[in-house]
């Protein structure tokens, strides 16, 4: 699998609304369509509230070649103003592709979750760069996390 870029949304509430739209005009199926309700309890952590808990944490659609991925706000991180509701998101072929990507990206920016492997799965870390722009690094061959 060779490196790709893809758009990821993020909503305030309305991403499963915006996914099935864009699935109707696409077609295709879900890749993944997971909820914030679905995620492990962190050790030490609190289980989602219930506002957050029927959210969409994780979307992805396949469209051609590309995959369109997105998720909604959470109480944590705050709405998001739209215009700035997007992130890239790198998908590379190793562990040190991404970390050679995130570190390279990342410098003079605002790491939000450095890299680190996922109960998903993902080695994954997320992050804004010097110019404010959002950017995901996401390897996808690990074991998840039990």
């Amino acid at each position: 699998m060779a490196t790709t870029v893809n758009p990821y949304l993020i909503f305030n509430g309305n991403c499963e609304e915006a996914f099935l739209f864009y699935q109707s005009v696409f077609g295709g199926e879900f890749q993944y369509l997971g909820k914030f309700k679905d995620m492990p309890v962190p050790e030490g952590g609190e289980q989602v509230n219930d506002k957050d808990a029927n959210r969409v944490m994780h979307v992805s659609l396949p469209i051609g070649n590309t995959i369109l991925m997105g998720s909604d706000s959470n109480e944590q991180s705050g709405d998001v103003a739209m215009g700035g509701n997007f992130s890239v998101s790198v998908n590379v072929e190793s562990v040190e592709e991404a970390d050679r990507i995130f570190n390279g990206l990342s410098a003079g920016g605002d790491i939000y979750m450095p890299m680190n492997k996922t109960f998903w799965g993902s080695y994954f870390g997320m992050f804004k760069d010097k110019f404010d722009i959002s950017w995901m690094i996401n390897f996808d061959e690990l074991e998840p996390l039990k």
